[in-house]
């Protein structure tokens, strides 16, 4: 496994259209608040895309990762794979984000798994499930992107 950092393929003319905008390419993963959370894009597609973030810098006053945290990885992780099917020409805006939190974690790193399960013309919906580092689910996610052209 290497540490290299993964290399979204964006279409250049997103990037050229929101470069215009003053937007910075790295939105695409996370932009500065995916850099403040310490959001790693680990694998990108529009079917899967899939994410860490460590729990240490973004716990909640009693030492438990926030749930804001975890719903940012998430849409940030669903974003990305929409935007992915959204191909040339187009970008994609999230409308709905729902987040059930399960348990806890105190420590190391959290995982997000973003997973497909409508990929339409106007609108992509991803499931997305954050892990510990034993497996056991903290958040379940639901995340629905307009997809929208440029």
């Amino acid at each position: 496994m290497t540490d290299a950092a993964p290399v979204l393929k964006v279409p250049q003319d997103v990037l050229d259209h929101f470069a215009k905008l003053g937007v910075d390419p790295e939105t695409f993963s996370g932009g500065h608040l995916g850099e403040k959370l310490g959001i790693t894009i680990v694998e990108a597609s529009p079917d899967r895309v899939v994410g860490t973030m460590p729990v240490e810098g973004n716990q909640q006053p009693y030492g438990l990762l926030h749930g804001g945290a975890s719903a940012a990885l998430a849409e940030t992780l669903g974003s990305i794979g929409a935007m992915l099917h959204a191909g040339p020409g187009r970008y994609a805006v999230g409308v709905d984000l729902n987040a059930t939190h399960h348990r806890s974690a105190t420590s190391g790193l959290v995982t997000g798994v973003a997973t497909a399960v409508f990929k339409g013309r106007t609108a992509a919906t991803y499931e997305i499930a954050v892990t510990d580092d034993t497996g056991r689910r903290i958040t379940s996610c639901r995340l629905t992107c307009m997809l929208r052209d440029l």
